[in-house]
């Protein structure tokens, strides 16, 4: 009953439970975590941490909820990744800002230029890419995943209209469930539609989670009540849910 946390961020957790986390993986039953990255300084610790562990692979990139990098920040970012490709194991976390949108009216342009900038890379590398992209955003996504034939494509804590979710299944794209399953209508409706075999499970930790999970510190071993649930809903057996989830990361990712 092993699991893959497929979405979490080590480097923002404070490092008692970061320490944790990683020295409890073997009795959680957690057999690999794939830490993103937030900007170059988070890609390189994430990296060190790869190094530390060989349960922790990572992904390089930049997160879009924050202010848009400078030219040169930019360039200095691709070229490193370029420079650690060996090291990584997909493009991410990158994508558009569509909450940070919802506070505050966005210029989209460069946003999606930067995206763009990583998607090609993607292609150039024949990387998987990890991307935060909801609702609207993710029909821009999308097109830019089509343009370049980007088939290995991660929608994680995925949210959208029908319409969205079925252009994405058609064009085999992997979205991961986060423990909010057990408590949030629309990611249950999500599971329902999604088929099992392009789902897998994530924490995006050290994100915090209401319901069974409230006032505790987002632990990857959360994954397995996710799962839980994911079998519930799809009214399979646990074990066959337990096993196309972890074989669906294995295979997407290639740990």
């Amino acid at each position: 009953m092993k699991v893959i946390d497929a979405h979490i961020h080590l480097d923002s957790y404070e490092t008692k439970q970061r320490d944790e986390i990683l020295n409890s993986l073997k009795e959680n039953e957690v057999e690999a975590l794939i830490s993103v990255s937030m900007d170059l300084a988070s890609c390189k610790k994430n990296l060190d941490f790869q190094l530390q562990s060989s349960q922790v692979f990572t992904a390089f990139g930049f997160h879009p909820e924050q202010e848009i990098p400078s030219e040169e920040v930019t360039q200095a970012l691709l070229k490193w990744i370029r420079e650690h490709n060996d090291q990584m194991i997909a493009i991410g976390e990158v994508g558009l800002p569509y909450y940070r949108n919802q506070e505050q009216t966005l210029d989209y342009k460069p946003y999606i230029e930067l995206l763009e900038k990583f998607i090609k890379l993607a292609y150039e590398v024949s990387k998987p890419t990890v991307l935060h992209a909801v609702y609207e955003d993710a029909d821009i996504v999308c097109c830019l995943l089509e343009k370049y034939k980007i088939k290995k494509a991660h929608f994680h804590w995925f949210k959208g209209n029908k319409h969205t979710i079925k252009r994405m299944i058609e064009n085999d794209y992997y979205i991961s469930i986060t423990p909010d399953v057990l408590y949030e209508n629309e990611i249950q409706e999500l599971v329902e539609i999604y088929p099992l075999n392009r789902l897998m499970v994530e924490t995006d930790g050290p994100w915090p989670f209401e319901g069974p999970f409230k006032g505790a510190y987002t632990h990857p071993s959360f994954i397995h009540e996710s799962v839980r649930k994911i079998a519930e809903i799809k009214e399979l057996e646990l074990e066959e849910v337990y096993t196309c989830l972890y074989e669906n990361t294995k295979e997407f990712y290639g740990v």
